[in-house]
């Protein structure tokens, strides 16, 4: 039982874990009360409705400095400057607080941390306008590289907008001054209200059935966040993501940021701007003109120039290449090699004229009637001399092959003979180590059935199967009992 009693701060601490851990971040709607402003710049109220209520505390480095013109959490623009939102704050005005929920462990109460806070219709434009960014963005609407390229400037421009509307008048004003001279198709819209949404969806959506336009264009002017909020929208949004067409927005001031401007193709900070994106001033399109026409004349001048210079080329190689020259070169070159085949023939037949003088010279030299007649003796007398050695040498060689064969013969029955007795006793002394030699003498080969020869009687054991191997059979034996004669000898290694 005691090991479940708590103190009073191991309470505590266990619920403020369970509580700032179950609300990390809540947007918390309610009526100001029991506001004070002490010396440290902090502010401590409490949040009401008709049924509860709740202690709340903003810290001094959480409190937002506003802007002096405009609010950047909601993008609200201001007619005149305005100041922060910690600074007029009062009891009974209805707020949005964003924060986490924590427990102040000396009092033993939970509060409100607050980090943001806005007057409650705002707070809640851009609660819901968060919430839509984010669905949206997890599907791609904002994706960059989804976003398509605007045509250079465009003839044909669908312009979703309200007719009587500032913005198409300070669009199409611009843009009487640019561009090359483009066709603009005015898609009537409303842009503001309840219904502004429907009717953009339905411009954009006949804008692309038409199929006239190269690219939708989508603006009005600024306002507050109230105002633009047909183009947060996720309609809108939806229209512009499935646009066949690039979609060009411009909604609002610079500072104004709608799904519909982050879902286009090209965002444009105003309408204006939207007009100078998509045509340059006719000034730069001259000056365009004129550098090309510039470029022209001078890639026409390097043309003609390499052109000519080929046609040159051509001539020269056309003269070379005709007929009556070629013929004239080819009879030049005919005369050239028939000159050189016959100086050619001569210089030939003059060194075989030498060769043969030379060689008849030496011819001559070499076997005259003289020499003829030594060489002629030289022979006779080899001759005699070898029909007189040839008898008296081939009786000497009959002679030494009849010895070297009797020699043969009597090596030959020796080895024949000293084999013979080495293979009488191999013969002796393999019959002297065969066991049936010992068989015949009267010895007998005992083994096991399985065919292990039996060298002691403790190997067997009474009632064994044995077999007596004899020198003319074998015979079948049981042991009926043994008779060990003493220590077994061993064997000599």
């Amino acid at each position: 039982m005691e090991a479940a009693i708590l103190t009073v701060r191991e309470l505590t601490e266990r619920l403020r874990k369970t509580i700032e851990g179950n609300f990390p971040f809540v947007w918390v709607r309610g009526e100001v009360s029991n506001l004070s402003r002490p010396a440290s710049g902090h502010l401590y109220f409490s949040l009401k409705d008709q049924d509860a209520q709740m202690q709340c505390v903003w810290f001094q480095y959480m409190q937002r400095r506003q802007h002096q013109h405009f609010d950047p959490l909601t993008g609200e623009v201001f007619d005149k400057p305005r100041p922060p939102l910690p600074e007029i704050v009062q009891n009974g005005q209805e707020l949005l607080c964003a924060g986490r929920i924590g427990v102040y462990a000396p009092r033993g109460q939970y509060q409100l941390m607050v980090e943001m806070a806005q007057p409650a219709g705002q707070g809640l434009l851009a609660k819901a306008l968060e919430e839509s960014r984010r669905r949206l963005a997890a599907q791609g609407f904002f994706a960059l590289e989804r976003k398509r390229r605007l045509p250079p400037d465009p003839q044909r421009v669908a312009v979703v907008t309200s007719p009587r509307g500032a913005a198409l008048q300070d669009f199409l004003e611009l843009a009487r001054g640019r561009g090359s001279g483009a066709r603009i198709r005015i898609f009537p819209a409303l842009m503001q209200g309840e219904e502004a949404a429907p009717s953009i969806v339905r411009a954009m959506s006949e804008a692309n059935e038409q199929e006239w336009a190269q690219v939708i264009v989508l603006i009005r002017g600024g306002g507050s966040l109230e105002d633009l909020w047909a183009f947060n929208e996720e309609s809108v949004a939806q229209a512009v993501f499935c646009s066949r067409l690039p979609v060009l927005a411009g909604v609002g001031h610079e500072v104004d940021t709608t799904l519909a401007d982050m879902t286009a193709d090209v965002r444009a900070a105003t309408p204006s701007h939207a007009a100078q994106i998509l045509w340059p001033l006719r000034s730069e399109l001259a000056q365009r003109v004129d550098e090309a026409a510039l470029a022209l004349r001078r890639v026409t001048k390097r043309c003609v120039d390499m052109y000519g210079y080929k046609l040159e080329r051509c001539e020269s190689a056309l003269r070379w290449l005709s007929p009556l020259r070629s013929h004239k070169r080819l009879a030049d070159q005919v005369g050239a090699l028939e000159a050189s085949l016959r100086r050619a023939a001569a210089r030939w037949l003059d060194e075989k004229e030498i060769r043969c003088a030379r060689f008849e010279q030496s011819r001559l030299a070499a076997w005259d009637a003289e020499k003829i007649g030594m060489l002629g003796a030289r022979l006779a007398v080899l001759e005699g001399a070898l029909c007189h050695a040839l008898p008296s040498l081939l009786e000497k060689k009959e002679k030494f092959l009849a010895l070297a064969t009797q020699s043969l013969h009597a090596a030959g029955a020796a080895v024949h003979l000293s084999f013979a007795h080495r293979l009488d006793g191999l013969a002796s002394a393999l019959e002297g180590a065969s066991p049936l030699a010992l068989l015949g003498r009267g010895y007998a080969f005992v083994r096991t059935r399985e065919g292990t020869p039996v060298r002691s009687v403790r190997a067997v054991s009474p009632g064994e199967k044995l077999d007596i191997c004899l020198h003319d059979g074998s015979l079948e034996a049981v042991v009926s009992g043994l008779s060990p004669t003493g220590k077994t000898q061993k064997r000599k290694g």
